[in-house]
């Protein structure tokens, strides 16, 4: 059952985010407050690091955020989260690959379900309010097909166009590891559900998002968890040979798609856009510890481990749709964003000190 933790109706027909505790979700739920939007978050803060976010957001917008705390599974709380909802960004998610193969049928109760659950509710409200949904990258699989070459900055595809500009959304879907699958069958039911029943859905599959509020852990958020084991002073463990090339995107850029693409739904309605950093931020694991090597002026410990499932060599967005569509601005470069993540988790750290984790996995 729901637990709710704060009013739930605050304001005429508030935005509604699912896992609205969680790094990016919020971020985009701060964003809409501040810009005067009433926003309820559902949230079963179960991972670590959620209730301290969710705790920031309540301090920081008393008036105006709100909490559920209940499982996307729950039909209950989510009838009662969309009830009043003007639209819903879904980032309530099983988000490791590490655990959709341990618990492959947890991974598909929330990634499938959840989902689901949620495009049923919306369906059978008389208003159709926006959806917009979180997918991933990984719906592509591991690209083992791309011919690659190794250069000094990592792997580079011998495809000039994808060279260039990175993976597109004409690539097939090519689902791999049960968490590859989840994602994948939801991604198609969000924009089946637009063509199948009108509802105005649209999703992004996110590259690499890091940025303040991410506390990278061993199944998720490879950025910011190589910065904590660097301060910590503990080896980063890396799967593979450290050569992977990923594109980081800053949060604060991958919120401004979201809302765009919110703010333009109608029109967008049924698509699906890649959201990364592009060739511009495209980073091989080995680039990042060096640059936090510079940054932290002394050497990183790293062990390597072998490749693990459903990893990618390569992996850049081709982001030219959603820039174009969207109209949105240059994103950051992934070198001030860095230093910037190191900076906010560096004054974390002075308030109240890490606690020790074990090393995350290298996907992104």
């Amino acid at each position: 059952m729901s637990d709710v933790s704060a009013p739930v109706h605050v304001g005429l027909h508030p935005v509604l985010v699912t896992g609205g505790s969680g790094f990016i979700g919020c971020n985009l739920a701060d964003r809409l407050a501040r810009e005067g939007r009433h926003v309820i978050v559902l949230d079963s803060l179960k991972r670590p690091g959620t209730e301290r976010n969710a705790s920031w957001l309540l301090s920081r917008h008393p008036e105006r955020v709100s909490m559920i705390r209940g499982d996307v599974r729950d039909e209950a709380a989510v009838r009662e989260a969309v009830r009043d909802a003007s639209a819903v960004f879904h980032f309530a998610a099983q988000v490791a690959v590490t655990t959709s193969l341990v618990e492959p049928r947890d991974d598909f109760s929330v990634n499938v379900g959840g989902t689901f659950g949620i495009l049923e509710a919306l369906r059978r409200r008389k208003k159709l309010s926006p959806f917009i949904f979180a997918s991933t990258n990984k719906v592509y699989g591991d690209l083992a097909d791309l011919s690659l070459e190794l250069e000094d900055t990592g792997y580079r595809p011998l495809d000039p166009e994808v060279a260039a500009h990175g993976v597109a959304e004409e690539r097939p879907l090519d689902f791999h590891t049960p968490y590859g699958c989840s994602k994948g069958a939801a991604d198609q039911y969000v924009l089946d559900y637009a063509r199948s029943f009108g509802l105005p859905t649209a999703l992004l599959r996110m590259s690499c998002i890091y940025g303040p509020r991410q506390m990278g852990t061993e199944d998720q958020g490879w950025v910011a968890h190589f910065l904590l084991c660097a301060l910590r002073d503990e080896p980063i463990v890396v799967y593979g040979d450290g050569h992977q090339v990923r594109d980081i995107l800053f949060v604060d850029d991958a919120v401004d798609a979201y809302l765009a693409l919110w703010r333009d739904i109608h029109q967008l309605s049924g698509r699906a856009y890649n959201l990364g950093g592009g060739p511009a931020n495209a980073i091989s694991l080995r680039t990042l510890i060096g640059f936090i090597e510079s940054e932290l002026d002394r050497r990183i410990r790293t062990v390597h481990q072998d490749w693990r499932a459903g990893d990618q060599r390569y992996y850049v967005s081709d982001t030219r749709r959603a820039q174009r569509e969207f109209g949105l601005a240059r994103p950051r470069p992934w070198r001030e964003g860095v230093s910037h993540l190191l900076e906010w988790l560096r004054r974390k750290n002075e308030q109240t000190p890490f606690q020790s984790r074990q090393p995350a996995e290298a996907f992104g």
